[in-house]
């Protein structure tokens, strides 16, 4: 009971942010304008889940909850829905989409818990009329471009073997390097989103989360290149390629 406690309490203090007699930057807050905030939260929370730091991801679900509470408070001064309808509706929603847990249904592996969801969720989203359909506008467009991708192959729309993927990629490549010879600069930067896109399938093929990926690396190339910037000996854009390039070699022996 004392979850429902502190929640209870949370939802009251932002209620008083938000009242006439509040706080003036609470009250100015419109869903769009905490947009930014949004992300920001849910992005440091992921960061403090890469980074295994328990006490700062307590804080950072904090941040998110709060961003949750807020705009249920403004939705429901609007008259849209509350905090409750929010609860009711992931509630509900779970309990749906879990028969094998909550009524009768048996299933022998993930998989089958996998497909039995997306039936549900299918029949849940009947409005829908493209499999595209229900791809976020605001995520990433990598992440983006991995979902489109799982959407396609449910519905049967996928290379034979990883070898016909591969030629598929390099064909990409070649496509830009004409584009890049023609010095068509629309055109390279459409056959380089087509690059990104079949690269993003080489990673589903794999089943490697293509964003985390991406993620890793700029940690990786990061940390590499902080080390460099500690074993220099004069500024960095007074090396040449050579120097650089040993530079480089040195930092990534010393930092994997």
């Amino acid at each position: 009971m004392g979850c429902v406690k502190e929640l209870n309490e949370l939802i009251d203090v932002i209620a008083r942010l938000r009242a006439p007699n509040g706080c003036q930057w609470d009250r100015e807050q419109t869903h769009k304008s905490l947009r930014p905030n949004m992300l920001e939260e849910a992005y440091e929370a992921v960061d403090a889940i890469d980074d295994g730091d328990m006490k700062h991801l307590k804080e950072e679900l904090g941040d998110v909850l709060l961003q949750v509470v807020l705009h249920s408070q403004i939705a429901s001064e609007e008259g849209a829905f509350t905090i409750e309808d929010v609860a009711k509706g992931i509630k509900d929603k779970l309990i749906h989409r879990h028969p094998h847990v909550f009524g009768d249904v048996k299933v022998n592996s993930t998989k089958d818990i996998i497909d039995n969801w997306d039936k549900l969720k299918a029949e849940e989203k009947k409005h829908r009329k493209s499999a595209m359909d229900g791809i976020s506008k605001a995520q990433s467009a990598l992440m983006s471009a991995q979902k489109i991708s799982k959407k396609a192959v449910k519905t049967g729309f996928e290379w034979p073997d990883e070898k016909s993927l591969y030629e598929c990629i390099y064909s990409e490549f070649d496509e830009f390097k004409e584009a890049e010879k023609a010095q068509n600069k629309e055109q390279m930067e459409e056959e380089f989103g087509d690059i990104l896109f079949a690269t993003v399938n080489l990673a589903r093929w794999n089943k490697i989360d293509a964003e985390q990926a991406l993620l890793k690396a700029n940690k990786k190339f990061m940390t590499r290149f902080r080390k460099m910037e500690e074993l220099a000996t004069k500024p960095l854009n007074e090396y040449s390629f050579e120097e650089y390039d040993a530079l480089w070699k040195s930092a990534k022996n010393q930092v994997g």
